[in-house]
């Protein structure tokens, strides 16, 4: 377990380039189980949770060459077990998207309970009744334990809850049970219409991505397939709030502005001066001032995983600012440390934090508790007086690649240990 050690003070200046869509990588890198073909996948981000599912798709039997590296070459010609290690799916919620390849693969899955952040209060309820109304049947056993042993079937389907993974989960089940399959309620984000446009790729009929309601046709032979990573736009908003907070300016290469258009509306109206140009995001040197309200909502609402980053911005912002995440309960729990670096906030509710700016925060230990809080206490403890301690710094790896020597190259005073 590591350690990042934080001196405040610069001001973080530069350039950056983000890699390929986390949240797109994991559910493409489970696609590749339903072909028996080669897949290559480009502009891979070379973070802890690709590498996590690298290891469960060799687990599982599959051939992996490329690891490490921006371009992975898949081929999974045998599915070789149905019961992913325990130990690596205790390490990676995204491990849930195994189940529906498995189940079209095997006809059977066996998955123990999946970990990352808050695995306790983050249910796979709606990804497991998708699955169920697609013949899939609960077995006994520890952990989810499913069986199909006809087969997947198409069918209608109403997802109670707009859930990104839920709906990935049913979209991947989907291509391989023969027929027609509608998915309402679905969820829109920028990562389910990537993996929509692979599996068009790989030969699924589909139509609908982007919207609400997604078609596909699915049960037909999958061939190869090679598709580049659209590029993080969280990741890119994580490095403009990092300028932003620390009173500095960067150039942020690799992001879609039409992903990042969600992000830039929040930082303009906290007159952050940002702007996209020739397809890089600029964030200049600013005075940031209280939004007044910021609320979280589904594509293309703000997303919840920069909630953390922008309640940091609004510590150093002149006046009050409501935050309201009402899709998660823990990520502003994660954010009471920021209390003891002489921040002036009031947390409402699991739901619901007030802050009051701007106020010169102190150096302090940092638990690093979620992937996304994680990142925005590194930012806080980047605009601080003295020095922070951040442990373990792996949990923010887990979604920002190269993190030390990206921070050092923007001039931060950071240290692993």
């Amino acid at each position: 377990m590591s350690t990042l050690l934080i001196e405040g003070g610069p001001r973080l200046s530069g350039r950056s380039a983000v890699e390929g869509n986390k949240t797109s990588a994991l559910p493409l890198l489970a696609a590749c189980l339903l072909t028996e073909q080669e897949c290559t996948l480009s502009n891979v981000p070379r973070i802890g949770d690709v590498e996590v599912m690298v290891q469960l798709l060799r687990d599982l039997g599959a051939e992996v060459n490329g690891q490490g590296t921006r371009t992975l070459r898949i081929r999974c010609a045998r599915v070789t077990n149905d019961e992913p290690d325990r130990t690596l799916v205790g390490r990676l919620r995204g491990s849930v998207l195994l189940l529906g390849p498995l189940l079209a693969r095997r006809g059977r899955a066996r998955l123990a309970p999946p970990g990352g952040d808050f695995p306790a209060r983050r249910t796979i309820a709606t990804h497991l009744e998708a699955l169920v109304a697609m013949g899939a049947q609960v077995a006994e056993g520890h952990g989810h334990s499913l069986d199909a042993p006809d087969g997947l079937k198409p069918t209608s389907l109403y997802l109670l809850e707009a859930s990104v993974t839920g709906t990935e989960t049913a979209i991947l089940a989907a291509a391989a049970a023969p027929g027609l399959t509608e998915i309402r309620h679905a969820a829109c984000e920028p990562h389910v219409v990537e993996l929509c446009q692979f599996l068009r790729k790989m030969g699924v009929g589909l139509e609908g991505e982007g919207t609400s309601t997604i078609r596909i046709e699915g049960g037909r032979t999958l061939g190869s397939a090679s598709h580049t990573l659209n590029g993080d736009y969280i990741e890119a908003g994580s490095w403009a709030v990092v300028a932003a907070v620390t009173g500095g300016e960067v150039e942020i290469h690799g992001a879609r502005g039409e992903d990042i258009e969600v992000i830039a509306a929040v930082l303009k109206q906290m007159q952050v001066v940002c702007r996209m140009d020739d397809g890089r995001f600029l964030v200049e040197r600013s005075k940031p001032v209280a939004a007044g309200r910021i609320t979280t909502g589904l594509w293309p609402g703000f997303p919840s995983d920069l909630v953390s980053l922008v309640t940091v911005l609004a510590t150093q912002a002149e006046g009050r600012t409501l935050v309201h995440d009402w899709m998660y309960e823990l990520r502003l729990f994660a954010l009471e440390q920021l209390s003891g670096m002489r921040a002036d906030l009031f947390l409402c509710d699991p739901h619901r934090i007030i802050v009051n700016g701007p106020r010169r925060l102190r150096g302090r230990p940092l638990d690093s508790r979620d992937l996304r809080s994680g990142m925005a206490l590194i930012a806080a403890a980047l605009a601080a007086d003295g020095e922070s301690r951040l442990a373990p710094l792996e949990t923010v790896e887990r979604g920002y690649p190269r993190l030390v020597e990206r921070l050092k190259a923007l001039g931060a005073r950071v240290e692993r240990q």
